[in-house]
């Protein structure tokens, strides 16, 4: 992983939302189990997490929020495809770019497609590609979630995208499975045989394991997610 991080370095720098949008309208977002401004808001609920997020980009002047690598969440209460057994999968794995439906997501880096799928069940990405990546001869993949239905229109294994180009859009809650419009971007150095989907978020048990195999994206782009 060291590796490939000193290779992002090396990069120019990149983007992965709309170009048009500049770095000054980008604002960190915290919603972890720590954040005392969540304490009375049911992020669960897409209404009341948007509200939250529209807060928090008006009094920023910003018109991206983006963050949550690693972070602790009570985003995924009350569903129980992440409470399977005594330890509820809480931990967030990638980071979320938070903007509105039908912004541009463009490819941060050149690759392939991997895999795609809709995955349609509440809680889980909606409309997802996973991209393959070679950089200075190391191999691993992106996952882009949350995206619309027409973002999986003619898409095949092995189509190439070029750093820049236009490679989906943000979907709605009603596509992206209830959640309100964001971009779910991870990096994955091992996709463990899956295709179209790898898990985002993991138990705090697992945090050590998910941690190397997927570093955080904000390297990518030289900073930190948090």
């Amino acid at each position: 992983m060291k590796t490939l991080l000193s290779s992002f370095r090396r990069l120019p720098i990149t983007r992965i939302l709309d170009p048009t949008i500049p770095l000054s309208g980008y604002t960190l977002l915290d919603l972890s189990v720590t954040n005392p401004d969540l304490k009375h808001i049911s992020l669960s609920d897409p209404d009341a997490c948007q509200k939250y997020i529209d807060e928090v980009l008006v009094r920023k002047k910003a018109r991206v929020a983006y963050g949550g690598y690693l972070e602790q969440r009570d985003l995924y209460s009350g569903n129980v495809n992440f409470a399977l057994d005594e330890e509820r999968r809480d931990v967030h794995l990638g980071v979320d770019f938070w903007a509105k439906a039908g912004t541009r997501v463009v490819a941060p880096l050149d690759g392939e497609v991997h895999s795609f799928k809709n995955n349609a069940v509440q809680g889980d990405y909606g409309p997802t590609i996973i991209l393959r990546h070679e950089l200075e001869g190391m191999l691993f993949h992106s996952l882009y979630g949350h995206l619309s239905l027409e973002s999986l229109d003619g898409l095949y294994v092995g189509k190439a995208f070029k750093k820049g180009e236009e490679l989906a859009t943000l979907g709605t809650p009603e596509v992206n499975v209830h959640y309100a419009p964001h971009l779910h971007f991870q990096l994955i150095l091992d996709l463990q045989r899956k295709k179209g989907d790898y898990p985002g978020v993991c138990r705090a048990s697992e945090v050590d394991f998910y941690s190397r195999n997927c570093p955080d994206p904000m390297l990518l782009f030289r900073c930190r997610s948090n």
